[in-house]
């Protein structure tokens, strides 16, 4: 049976899964624990949350700790909260620092410290240290429970030492070497311990570090820099070049999809949210979409009160009721042209293919691009009103201000991100609706100006 319709079938038939009274509820029960333990975090993301707690407790030791790795942090809450206080021990330590710093964000005080008093010293020690960094900063990203070696240590003793942490601490093919100090000074390749005589110092042939993060840095701005020089792992050090841990590859695409859902939220003109969908109430999320939309709703009030003022003169010109009904495709044109020039920079940007030393440049382009697509449809509107008014002005009105609607919309969608990105402001706030809505008010502005100035 496929993967998907085992999962649904366990689904229709929960209760005899839970219970395991009848042969069919075996023999599901049965299925469902040979799944990959990602499969079944999400199965049980999609199911009511009291069922997803019977079916938890009933795992086994070794698959409950493998599905709890593949929990969102409300899952991991609800589900510590149904087992007993030695397996909340142990599921919370078979967690990295890391992975527990981000848990102890959805605790509350109480839990935060009944919890807390489960861990070892050793591992409090580190989620202490991890929580003073940012969520946001490579500190608060980085895998401090790496293996790492010193630089007067032999390959022979390298190996001894890797045989015999491995289990407990993780090896990637970079291996970040240190002084007696706990300094960094470079690394080598997991390989090298197989190619270098056994008696051979690290320091005889480990090499400099390309790139090492600063523990306050931006995870955003280092993951492309890693992007930048192909990295899969870089270091993160503190004070005095402290070697404090690293960030590894699956952490640096957790920071892609993270950062580039960010973008797509703020571009959209909402507020990010480190909760999935699922997980989040729905007054939060009506309270984030409603706000916005009630602003926007505000703003756009203006174009129907300059419409307003405006609209009894353009009815009383000859054709004046067509050139009203231009003023949609006017201002959907300029809301288009600007948010999608908009999104080109902000593309740019988080890629680090737009950088300070190509701005002019990009610039320069862009103001080109804006002409030709300007002079491209305006010639469109232009043919397009004269087929509709067969009036030559009222034509030349419309399209000479849909030219600079487009010329304004691309300078605009072009220039603001920029501009947010020398304020530190996140430019994807720019390419969202309220850019939009100003080019709205702006562009029936410009229209009836000209109106006045041409065929009044």
């Amino acid at each position: 049976m496929e993967q998907n319709n085992i999962l649904l079938s366990i689904k229709e038939n929960l209760e005899e899964v839970i219970k395991r009274r009848s042969a069919l509820g075996k023999s599901l029960w049965k299925d469902l624990l040979e799944q990959h333990p990602a499969d079944i975090a999400d199965f049980l993301s999609e199911i009511d949350r009291a069922d997803m707690k019977k079916l938890f407790v009933k795992f086994p030791k070794k698959l409950q700790f493998d599905v709890f790795a593949e929990f969102t942090e409300p899952q991991k809450v609800a589900c510590l909260s149904v087992v007993t206080e030695p397996d909340q021990a142990d599921l919370l330590r078979s967690l990295p620092a890391d992975d527990l710093t981000d848990l102890f964000e959805y605790f509350s005080d109480e839990q935060l410290k009944q919890y807390f008093k489960l861990l070892h010293k050793r591992a409090q020690e580190k989620v202490i240290q991890l929580m003073k960094f940012h969520p946001d900063s490579a500190g608060g990203v980085m895998d401090t429970e790496v293996f790492s070696l010193m630089e007067d240590f032999t390959v022979e003793k390298s190996i001894r030492i890797l045989q015999r942490l491995r289990p407990d601490q993780e090896v990637y093919r970079t291996i970040y070497i240190t002084d007696q100090k706990n300094r960094l000074v470079g690394h080598i390749n997991l390989e090298d311990l197989v190619l270098q005589r056994p008696k051979a110092r690290i320091a005889d042939f480990m090499k400099p570090n390309d790139l090492v993060a600063q523990a306050d840095e931006d995870q955003e701005d280092i993951a492309k820099r890693m992007i930048h020089y192909n990295l899969t792992t870089v270091p993160v050090a503190g004070a005095e070049n402290q070697f404090l841990g690293v960030i590894p590859s699956d952490t640096l695409v957790d920071v892609i999809v993270e950062e580039a859902g960010e973008d797509v939220e703020k571009m959209a003109a909402l507020a990010p949210t480190r909760e999935a969908y699922t997980e989040t109430p729905i007054h939060k999320i009506l309270i984030g979409r409603g706000s916005v939309l009630v602003t926007l709703l505000m703003a756009e009030s203006i174009t129907g009160t300059i419409i307003a003022r405006s609209e009894s003169e353009i009815k009383a010109l000859a054709g004046g009721i067509v050139l009203i009904s231009f003023i949609t495709m006017l201002i959907s044109t300029g809301g288009n042209a600007s948010h999608q020039t908009s999104a080109v920079v902000v593309r740019g940007i988080s890629s680090g293919e737009l950088t300070k030393v190509n701005t002019l440049r990009f610039l320069r382009r862009e103001f080109l691009i804006a002409f030709l697509l300007a002079v491209m449809l305006g010639v469109a509107a232009f043919g397009r009103a004269f087929w509709m008014t067969r009036d030559i002005y009222s034509s030349f009105v419309v399209s000479l201000t849909l030219g600079t609607i487009v010329m304004l919309a691309v300078t605009l969608g072009s220039g603001v991100p920029l501009l947010f990105r020398r304020l530190n402001i996140d430019p994807a706030f720019a390419a969202g609706p309220f850019l939009a809505t100003f080019m709205d008010i702006v562009g029936v502005a410009i229209y009836l100006t000209l109106i006045y100035n041409f065929l009044m």
